[in-house]
C-alpha cells in the first residue's frame, strides 16, 4: 500500500519558519517527481515547488527565494523548508508523487493527508 505521511506543519507568526517532512512508502519511487501542493479555504489546490529525481527543482512564483525543496532518495523523503512566511501561505500543504515532473496537480499519482499551515500576521 501506497502512503505518504507528511507533517511539520504548525502555527507560526508572519516571518518565521517551518519544515515540511513527506514520508513516502510502500513502492519505489525511483524516477519520481515529488511535489508539494497547498489549498487555502475557498480556493483550488496550486502548486508550491517539486523537485525530479537527479534534483531538479521549481517553484512558484510566489515563494520563489523563500522556499527551498529537497529530497533523500534513500530514506524516500521531501522536505520543503519554509522561510519568511507569509499569512497568505496559510493552507493545508500536500505531498505528492508522480512520474512526470509538472506543475500541475493532475499529473501526480498519489498523494499524502495534508499538514496545516498556519500563519499570523
Amino acid at each position: 500500500q501506497v502512503q505518504l505521511v507528511a507533517s511539520g506543519g504548525g502555527l507560526v507568526q508572519a516571518g518565521g519558519s517551518l519544515r515540511l517532512s513527506c514520508a513516502a512508502s510502500g513502492r519505489t519511487f525511483v524516477g519520481y517527481t515529488m511535489g508539494w501542493f497547498r489549498q487555502a479555504p475557498g480556493k483550488e489546490r496550486e502548486f508550491v515547488a517539486g523537485i525530479d529525481w537527479n534534483g531538479g527543482s521549481d517553484y512558484d512564483d510566489s515563494v520563489k527565494g523563500r522556499f527551498t525543496i529537497s529530497r533523500d532518495n534513500v530514506k524516500n523523503t521531501v522536505s520543503l523548508q519554509m522561510n519568511s512566511l507569509k499569512p497568505e501561505d496559510t493552507a493545508v500543504y500536500f505531498c505528492a508523487a508522480g512520474v512526470v515532473h509538472s506543475s500541475r496537480s493532475g499529473e501526480y499519482n498519489y498523494w499524502g493527508q495534508g499538514t496545516q499551515v498556519t500563519v499570523s500576521s
